[in-house]
């Protein structure tokens, strides 16, 4: 069966971002719960766990980084040769077998950019490149030209996924880019592997994107910050959580400014320009955080309206954040309103 990216199949099993913080982290932590940090993808790591058996922090950090070297193989694109980065340089019309992994992100990749509408695509580097928010930065608006060119070389629609095979085709010579959901994966794949280990109770988090299980250290849910974008404003909106993912996507530091115009940093796949509306930042919980850092991304660049309306069809548990003329307003969808630790 071939798949011309398009589908609805879930393959986890379970940015400028709204700042997350583990609000018991002030407590002492019990001496049967372990710390771990670090960096992976360019960003840290901050994982709290009930100990699954006799290991050490050392032993268990050494087991973990080697698994996130080898995810990093697999998804990154600074590596020249991992994976991914080897699909981007194949010609297009040509059939390329994939890992498991890749493929399931891939797959959920596509589902992501089909339930929003093309809001999300993981071909939309070309266009993040042209306005200088890529690996070189500038600043400057470029022109219509320029835009409608990029254009050409986005597009999920134009991945093909053999769901039997296992195989990637793109019709076109496009450059895949798993940044807005590969942390969220990354996630995933440490919970995991931690439940297989046998630990139940555990909070990952990188880069901001999170998932957590069980109990906290201090033998109740999860209590997770979300800090308010207002850097002159010291507050932060308190959520309980237990058995679930959280990912937050925000454009509300990373912009330049031209002629008085503002340029966000989050472009629109579809039209190849920046969004304009005025939400800040979008929380999304799922059991599948791969799921959550994708629509969070897809959800900033649809805006407000248009979010709300999907998430209570989806009934996704959403957290907006938008720019007001006072300052920031925020909102929520039904299925959120169980998770404010002021609703508890």
């Amino acid at each position: 069966m071939t798949l011309v990216a398009k589908i609805i199949y879930r393959p986890i099993k379970a940015a400028l971002v709204l700042l997350l913080c583990v609000l018991s982290a002030c407590s002492p932590t019990p001496p049967e719960f372990l710390q771990l940090s670090g960096m992976t993808m360019g960003t840290t790591y901050h994982i709290t766990l009930r100990n699954p058996g006799e290991w050490t922090e050392q032993s268990l950090k050494a087991a973990l980084d080697e698994r996130l070297m080898a995810f990093n193989q697999i998804a990154s694109t600074y590596i020249s040769d991992s994976e991914l980065s080897q699909i981007n340089t194949m010609p297009a019309d040509e059939w390329h077998q994939l890992t498991p992994m890749l493929f399931d992100i891939l797959v959920l990749a596509v589902e992501v950019s089909w339930l929003s509408n093309g809001a999300f695509d993981v071909t939309v580097g070309p266009l993040v490149d042209l306005w200088g928010f890529g690996p070189d930065r500038h600043d400057g608006r470029p022109d219509e030209g320029a835009i409608n060119k990029a254009l050409q070389d986005v597009g999920f629609d134009r991945i093909e996924l053999d769901l039997a095979e296992h195989k990637i085709k793109k019709t076109a010579p496009l450059r895949i880019d798993l940044s807005a959901i590969a942390k969220g994966y990354g996630v995933d794949a440490v919970a995991l592997w931690l439940e297989s280990l046998g630990s139940a109770d555990y909070l990952v988090e990188i880069g901001g994107e999170m998932r957590v299980a069980g109990l906290s250290p201090r033998g109740d849910s999860w209590r997770i910050g979300l800090e308010s974008p207002d850097l002159n404003v010291d507050k932060t909106t308190p959520i309980l959580l237990a058995n679930i993912g959280v990912a937050t996507s925000g454009d509300y530091r990373n912009y330049f400014e031209e002629n008085g115009v503002r340029y966000s940093h989050t472009i629109d796949p579809r039209t190849g320009r920046p969004i304009t509306h005025n939400l800040a930042s979008v929380t999304v919980l799922d059991p599948s955080c791969a799921f959550a850092d994708a629509m969070a991304t897809a959800f900033l660049v649809l805006g407000g309206e248009k979010t709300m309306q999907l998430a209570e069809q989806l009934a996704i548990p959403v957290y907006l954040v938008e720019k007001t003329d006072d300052g920031f307003s925020s909102r929520y969808s039904s299925s959120f309103g169980p998770y404010l630790e002021e609703e508890n």
